[in-house]
């Protein structure tokens, strides 16, 4: 049997305070969305973005405007076949804001409910719902023609549910665009599960994470990063 863990009355002081000033910190900041819906729904890099449970780290600023510009320039060489050109964030809130500056049909599909401040761009997921249950996000099916996705695990579980959704979500898995941010440890169960290949590209973070993150696509994404 284990034994029960004590803590030592100034440990466990540091850590009531901690989480007081934790949960203040929310507080605060879901107050200050409350009447703020859509893009303008900004979230805190240290309220949102490392709420470790729910697995959001915050995309560093180079790396956001590196996506953004490369989306902006897949949309350019669409730009006589935009209408109803629909664009998914995958667990990967951080560039909402970002993508949406450059496209207006972006949904958002998140577990972290706290996310409803962007309104109807907003879908509220769980990849574990989608074993043996074909009919989920139906309404969703064949609707996109980019998806962007980080898993908020480093699991084979995680990976390859979640690649189940995207497969579901393509609007045309031939034509339809894919770039998948996470950690290389992940590159044996991704390959296998969905037809990407590693990029160049190394997304950062706004803290420094333990594993080293890689990106992948289905097409020739470094080509569209500027000054690589």
């Amino acid at each position: 049997m284990d034994e029960d863990v004590t803590l030592s009355p100034d440990t466990l002081a540091v850590l009531n305070e901690f989480l007081a000033e934790r949960s203040k910190r929310e507080a605060d900041e879901g107050e200050r969305i409350i009447n703020q819906t859509g893009k303008e729904a900004m979230f805190e890099e240290n309220w949102a973005s490392n709420f470790f449970q729910l697995s959001q780290f915050w995309y560093s600023t180079k790396t956001k405007e590196t996506v953004r510009n490369v989306v902006a320039k897949l949309l350019e060489d669409r730009k006589a076949d935009l209408v109803g050109f629909r664009i998914a964030l995958l667990s990967c809130p951080s560039i909402y804001k970002d993508i949406k500056d450059v496209h207006n049909h972006v949904t958002i599909f998140e577990f972290d409910k706290r996310f409803e401040a962007y309104g109807n761009d907003f879908v509220h997921y769980d990849f574990n719902c989608v074993e043996n249950n074909p009919g989920y996000l139906e309404a969703h099916h064949k609707q996109y023609d980019l998806i962007i996705a980080d898993p908020p695990f480093l699991s084979s579980d995680c990976i390859t549910k979640i690649s189940k959704i995207i497969t579901k979500l393509q609007r045309n898995p031939s034509d339809s665009k894919l770039i998948f941010c996470s950690g290389e440890v992940v590159e044996p169960w991704l390959t296998t599960c969905l037809p990407v290949h590693k990029c160049s590209f190394r997304p950062e973070h706004e803290r420094i994470l333990g594993n080293k993150f890689v990106s992948y696509a289905n097409f020739d994404f470094d080509n569209y990063i500027d000054n690589k």
